[in-house]
């Protein structure tokens, strides 16, 4: 009996302890998973304050009823309060930037519908000559009745079908400006008429053709890098155009996917995406993401965006007069990082230190003078060639980007030549 009660005891002793055990472990683990839950916000925190110090955030007023008069734009071009058609972006920045001083001349390398470069006429009456270059007939239909509508007699205009690359021979076979223009405009977004074209192929929301060319003229397809590039080259298109991870499994899918018709849509190769992507906590859709990231690696690789980039900007620069300026809106990582590098490499040129040295001063006066007068230059890179005026990138203000989603990863530099 004695035994029967001590086992008794112990199990009542057990039984007693458990719930402050279970308790003191489910307080451990709520009190660790806060803990993490913190160091994350903290991290997230500290993440975006960084991103914050590498770039100029806009204070410039957004104003949607502005734009429209401005662009010539139609109230009927605007979808929803969220969904603008047409709408180029960072305008009031582009404006501030060519506001300083005369700007007799000047070229859209990238025209599109031409909402930039109409807000820019009507924004000069000292124009004289305007070029606007663009590879899309689609985008010229829409922009030559909006020039037509802002352009006087006393400027002489070209809207010309090439590529901005070859922009020297263009303004030389136009024009006799030899001591250059005064601005250039290079917006290398996507425009919504491109993307909200389904037969274009760009979009990884629509059903299409493996398109996604900029000039509906050339020859390579994503479709024919999809199914008959080396299975090398694919898998280094999207690590390095497209910074995806997990390029490797989507590389072998992809060839593997060829001995079974291959790829003739973007509906095939989203739904092999899919497959692919796992899916992320919360519920939420991660192929997208994945498949935004292909697709800007096809759409480079069709265009072979980067080496474009590169060698227009040095082109471009080449044609700008004294003083004149170039601004580059950008809205990925890797043509920003082109656009910063070559600017760089434009404004350093073949100086040494001592030349370096010797221009200090002089420099420095020009850009407090420009600093004085331009509110919206924070910091500026000297060089013997030319000034950066965006030491960090502008990227719109929160109120663009909340009216604009598209605007949302894009990033202003300029630079002006001495």
């Amino acid at each position: 009996m004695a035994k029967l009660c001590k086992i008794s005891s112990s199990l009542f002793l057990s039984l007693s302890l458990k719930p402050k055990l279970i308790y003191r472990t489910n307080a451990f683990l709520l009190s660790r998973s806060t803990a993490t839950t913190s160091n994350h916000k903290i991290q997230n925190a500290k993440a975006g304050l960084a991103k914050e110090k590498r770039r100029t955030r806009s204070d410039k007023h957004f104003n949607p009823d502005a734009i429209i008069h401005h662009c010539n734009v139609n109230h009927s071009d605007i979808d929803t309060a969220t969904k603008f058609s047409h709408i180029p972006v960072m305008l009031g920045e582009v404006m501030d930037v060519f506001s300083a001083a005369s700007l007799t001349s000047f070229v859209d390398c990238t025209l599109g519908a031409a909402g930039h470069s109409t807000a820019v006429i009507k924004g000069h009456p000292e124009m004289k000559f305007f070029v606007g270059m663009d590879v899309d007939s689609a985008a010229h239909d829409i922009a030559q009745p909006r020039l037509d509508a802002v352009l006087s007699g006393d400027v002489k205009a070209f809207t010309v079908l090439r590529n901005f690359r070859d922009v020297k021979s263009v303004l030389r076979e136009i024009s006799d400006l030899h001591m250059g223009v005064d601005g250039i405009l290079m917006d290398l977004g996507m425009s919504s008429m491109q993307v909200d074209n389904p037969a274009r192929g760009f979009s990884v929301l629509s059903d299409g053709p493996l398109d996604m060319r900029m000039d509906p003229q050339a020859s390579l397809k994503a479709e024919d890098i999809l199914n008959s590039w080396p299975d090398s080259e694919v898998g280094r298109i999207l690590r390095e155009y497209g910074e995806e991870s997990n390029w490797r499994t989507l590389q072998k899918k992809i060839v593997n996917a060829r001995l079974h018709g291959g790829f003739h849509s973007t509906t095939d190769l989203l739904d092999l995406i899919k497959r692919v992507t796992p899916p992320m906590k919360g519920g939420r859709q991660g192929w997208i993401k994945t498949a935004t990231r292909v697709f800007q690696a096809l759409r480079i690789a069709v265009n072979d965006e980067l080496k474009t980039l590169e060698d227009s900007l040095y082109s471009c620069f080449d044609c700008l007069a004294p003083r004149g300026r170039l601004a580059v809106i950008s809205f990925h990582s890797l043509e920003d990082r082109i656009v910063k590098q070559t600017f760089l490499n434009i404004v350093k040129g073949g100086e040494d230190m001592e030349e370096r040295e010797s221009l200090n001063s002089d420099l420095r006066k020009t850009s407090d003078e420009i600093k004085e007068k331009e509110a919206w230059i924070k910091q500026v890179i000297h060089g013997s060639n030319g000034t950066i005026l965006t030491k960090r990138p502008i990227t719109p203000s929160g109120e663009e980007e909340k009216l604009n989603r598209r605007s949302r990863s894009a990033k202003l530099r300029v630079i002006q030549k001495h």
